[in-house]
């Protein structure tokens, strides 16, 4: 993996968790809360962290492991309670929402996040960060997923450019198999939750901290 200057780009696709908040503990609290509510033990932190960026469902699959009969129930004690909690730790990463604010308009910001939108928006919401975004689109916004490539030809469409002119900024596989199946190119940041992944999915350049994106990158 490289580190890259003046890259040219006009449109930017966000993921959320693990790359613009930090939301691990809230998704672990509630499925442990899921857990608990279903008799199960709970899991180490670590474990659920692990899985996050995929999804509600993939993260309810995995932490019930053998129990899948149990999805249906499990599925919806987990959204209710998220719902309600999902703001009780969750934070923007430092430097995040100053750098968004300071590069507005010089560039196009949308979101693709496999969370359900309309969680999204709430947290969004929540944090005073809706109004930076031209679109945002949940894992329930098309018939697909990330690393699917549908959402990031939508964003790249309705924004009106093409794709050599689009960036992925993300932490996980999910976003640099995404990037690779649109033919796009992909940031991933290092202090996301699923970096980790980055020696076997490698994107195309990396960054240590949000601000540096804007130093690596510049509209095109």
């Amino acid at each position: 993996m490289e580190k890259f200057t003046g890259v040219k780009k006009k449109l930017l696709i966000f993921d959320l968790d693990g790359t613009l908040v930090d939301s691990k503990e809230d998704l672990a609290a509630s499925v442990n809360h899921t857990l608990k509510t279903l008799g199960k033990e709970p899991l180490p932190p670590e474990e659920i962290y692990a899985e996050v960026g995929g999804g509600a469902r993939n993260l309810i699959e995995k932490a019930l492991g053998e129990d899948g009969h149990l999805f249906g129930d499990a599925i919806k004690i987990f959204l209710d309670h998220y719902e309600e909690h999902l703001l009780d730790t969750t934070r923007p990463y430092e430097g995040v929402v100053e750098a968004l604010e300071e590069n507005l308009g010089r560039f196009t910001y949308s979101l693709l996040t496999n969370k359900p939108l309309y969680l999204t928006e709430k947290l969004l919401r929540g944090l005073s960060m809706e109004h930076l975004f031209h679109v945002v689109a949940g894992g329930d916004t098309f018939s697909t997923k990330k690393p699917d490539p549908e959402g990031v030809l939508s964003l790249i469409s309705l924004a009106g450019v093409s794709r050599e002119e689009t960036l992925i900024v993300g932490d996980s596989r999910n976003d640099v198999l995404a990037g690779r199946n649109a033919g796009v190119d992909v940031c991933g940041v290092t202090y996301g939750i699923g970096a980790r992944d980055f020696s076997l999915y490698p994107p195309t350049f990396t960054i240590d901290s949000f601000p540096d994106l804007f130093r690596a990158v510049t509209p095109a």
